[in-house]
């Protein structure tokens, strides 16, 4: 347990709106990343794809994919966890998750489902038509 990483954020408040969020709309992605993922990353296990490294700071910054469903993913983006390992400090900064757009939307006001994916209240009428476009396609 001494060699575990901690826990710390870039924007602590941001990050659990976020959470919440996907907690309230995506359960599935929540409990991988809760159960699954939170604990890997802990003890050193870095999933997801490196996306950069930075020697001068000795950080990598991954981006690990989270489960959703299909519809999801193609009318508003993939879900992502961004963080950043400092590998002295033994730290694991974790900076955001996106797609920000809906779940920020998700966070701040109830959101709506169209054949059961969520629209979001800015952008209804382009999510209507990709949800639609995409029905169409699959048949």
């Amino acid at each position: 347990m001494k060699d575990s990483y901690r826990f710390e954020y870039t924007n602590e408040n941001e990050f659990k709106k976020y959470e919440r969020s996907l907690k309230k709309y995506n359960m599935l992605a929540y409990k991988k990343l809760y159960f699954s993922y939170y604990p890997s990353l802990k003890e050193g296990s870095f999933l997801g794809e490196l996306v950069s490294s930075n020697s001068e700071n000795n950080t990598d910054t991954y981006e690990l994919k989270l489960p959703t469903d299909i519809m999801f993913s193609k009318v508003h983006g993939d879900i992502k966890l961004i963080y950043i390992v400092y590998k002295i400090e033994k730290i694991v900064m974790l900076d955001r998750i996106l797609p920000e757009g809906i779940l920020g939307e998700g966070h701040q006001s109830e959101l709506t489902t169209y054949k059961g994916v969520m629209v979001s209240k800015q952008n209804h009428d382009k999510d209507i038509f990709k949800i639609n476009l995409l029905n169409m396609l699959q048949k």
